[in-house]
């Protein structure tokens, strides 16, 4: 049994906290906001983000977090890619020993682009380093919650620490496979997010199924390229953290990303449809991300930068979608 800590009370966070519960660990949940803390601690409900599902009594819920990972041995941070910085900030103000640090967010950081783990780094001692992991794949909390078997990614540079994410989380619904492609599987997991709203877009549209293949295939192609040439293994673009986890956003109506770019594809306007969305929808800001990162390695993404276009220089989706098909012929293979 371990002394496990997820930093995040959103519907993942939760998951993965009662994941743990259920795997017979110690668990405590950081909510950072003491007033929900307090309501979750008492109610042992989650409804705005994880509705119909009881939190055991178990699980400790609070917002003191030095307190909460004081004698931990695993931290998982399950907190909008935008928020992994000044928790990692604050995380290193506080007394602890050498836990396993579990990176759950799905996104590339604005500027400085920076892959999670690397934020990670950049705010933690050097003695944590060897023991980051990030934890990634087609997994709605909606599902894994209710215990339907689901598959993910435990990666990591140090293959032993990814072993111990792995036993860590695994159990009879929730099947882990390790990687040590970490810059492929945080790529993969982010960047995915923009052909979700693409794929949105289109459904918005009145697109039909013929367009969305399309969306999906040429999407991965043009993730895998930015990949490699950051230096992922190629392969790591077909697995869970790839294919797997882009064909699941792109599908459901549990997908925030989807939905944003449904609503879009329909006329709605992204400021109206960010502020009544109670969770966080990571493509948006990762497509702010893809586009100067795909500048800086000078890196052919056509879709991306169709999303860009649209979410932020208001281009018509019709348009960008009568642009994209009307480019100059080209191999299928490059």
């Amino acid at each position: 049994m371990k002394k496990t800590t997820v930093l995040g009370a959103g519907s993942w966070g939760t998951t993965l906290a009662l994941q743990l519960a259920r795997n017979q660990h110690e668990v405590r949940l950081w909510e950072y906001r003491p007033e929900v803390a307090q309501v979750l601690a008492e109610t042992r409900r989650n409804d705005p983000f994880l509705p119909g599902i009881p939190i055991p009594n178990s699980i400790t819920i609070s917002a003191d977090l030095e307190a909460l990972v004081a004698d931990a041995d695993l931290i998982a941070f399950v907190v909008p890619s935008s928020a992994v910085r000044s928790v990692a900030h604050q995380l290193n103000r506080c007394e602890m020993k050498s836990p396993i640090i579990v990176n759950a967010a799905k996104g590339i950081e604005i500027d400085s682009l920076l892959r999670m783990s690397e934020v990670l780094k950049e705010e933690l001692p050097g003695r944590f380093h060897p023991r980051i992991a990030t934890l990634s794949g087609p997994s709605h909390a909606e599902e894994v919650s209710r215990n339907i078997p689901t598959t993910i990614v435990a990666a990591s540079e140090n293959p032993e620490i990814a072993a111990e994410v792995q036993a860590t989380f695994m159990s009879p619904t929730l099947r882990i496979y390790t990687n040590r492609d970490i810059v492929g599987v945080e790529l993969a997991g982010s960047l995915k997010n923009v052909i979700a709203i693409a794929t949105g877009i289109c459904d918005g549209l009145g697109f039909g199924d013929n367009t969305k293949g399309a969306l999906l295939t040429r999407g991965l192609a043009e993730i895998s390229r930015l990949g490699v040439a950051m230096g992922a293994n190629p392969l790591t673009f077909a697995g869970l953290s790839g294919m797997g986890d882009l064909i699941t956003t792109c599908m459901s109506r549990h997908s925030r990303n989807r939905y944003v770019g449904e609503q879009i594809g329909k006329g709605r306007k992204l400021a109206e449809i960010l502020d009544e969305m109670v969770m966080v929808a990571e493509g948006v800001k990762t497509t702010r991300s893809a586009h100067q990162l795909r500048q800086k390695m000078n890196i052919d993404m056509p879709i991306t930068e169709k999303v860009y276009d649209v979410l932020f220089n208001n281009e018509d989706p019709k348009t960008a979608v009568a642009s994209l098909m009307e480019r100059d012929p080209k191999s299928e293979i490059e």
